[in-house]
């Protein structure tokens, strides 16, 4: 059984100049209630659209060519012992563990992983291998400047990967199974929420930390995954690594149709910013935000 669920997100289009915000665009995310999420997504420096889904038709595959070895990468290399990361914050569960991608390798599976569920629907398309091989280069790109705080914004690239197991030897581009981005930004001075359109025509930032959120996007599940907890599991290590940053709120959009999206969102702490609600009649989504101070233990 998967039930759609759609998920929107707000983004700033071009730069921020001058303390002033260009445009601002809802971008809209689609998932399932079996969490298996196929992603339509296009980076870009001016981030122009992004739709996120969660069901990937194939498996991740190696491309045929190696259109990204001038950047050194190394598609059969290991993933990184656990042994090297016991100073990062992960969440294990089942066979799997959540993390922070730690190699540019799991960045580019990342991107790969993204670019699978681009083009999931048109797998007929005799160029489709060369199509998801650029996609996957130009996000691998989008995702490195993203994280390397290009954008004005603090990203991190969260991936769940396959736990070690003994006598079992994988490559990374077989270990990463999942992957979401977390971004971490300020509010624009008199919003109350992301993308508040009435206060739109003041520009400047509020730099002050109780003005910046998190926002999570881009959740992407391989198909043969699914149905493992992977997705929710990866929602609360996002809304946890927020939290030990000092976040106190989490946001997230969400379809107004998709009643089993809305109650895993509320099942971790999610609830309909009410206010919003009136400017996103014509997107059909909810602002769903959490408050990290109000999580429990369970959590």
């Amino acid at each position: 059984m998967s039930a759609a669920i759609s998920i929107y997100r707000p983004e700033f289009l071009g730069s921020v100049q001058d303390g002033c915000r260009n445009h601002l665009k809802f971008h809209r995310t689609f998932a399932f209630a079996s969490w298996n999420m196929t992603m339509d997504y296009k980076s870009h420096q001016t981030m122009k659209k992004e739709e996120v889904s969660i069901q990937i038709s194939t498996p991740l595959l190696q491309p045929k060519s190696k259109p990204l070895a001038s950047n050194g990468l190394q598609f059969d290399r290991p993933p990184p012992d656990d042994e090297d990361l016991v100073h990062q914050r992960r969440l294990e569960f089942g066979q799997f563990v959540a993390r922070e991608a730690v190699i540019d390798e799991e960045l580019w599976t990342a991107a790969w992983l993204r670019a699978e569920s681009h083009w999931e629907n048109r797998q007929n398309d005799r160029y489709v291998d060369s199509f998801k091989r650029k996609f996957a280069e130009q996000e691998f790109n989008a995702i490195k400047k993203k994280c390397g705080g290009q954008y004005g914004q603090t990203c991190t690239c969260i991936v769940t990967v396959r736990k070690e197991q003994k006598h079992i030897k994988r490559t990374v581009i077989k270990s990463v199974v999942a992957t979401l981005d977390l971004c971490l930004r300020h509010l624009m001075h008199g919003e109350s929420f992301p993308g508040e359109r009435e206060k739109s025509h003041v520009c400047s930032i509020n730099k002050e930390i109780p003005n910046k959120y998190a926002y999570i996007s881009n959740l992407c599940v391989l198909k043969a995954a699914r149905r493992q907890g992977i997705a929710g599991n990866m929602l609360k290590f996002a809304v946890l690594t927020a939290k030990s940053r000092g976040i106190k709120q989490v946001y997230v959009h969400v379809h107004r149709n998709n009643t089993p999206a809305q109650a895993l969102y509320q099942k971790i702490g999610f609830e309909v910013v009410e206010i919003a609600s009136s400017q996103l009649v014509e997107e059909q989504t909810y602002l769903l935000c959490l408050n990290t101070e109000k999580l429990n233990n369970a959590h």
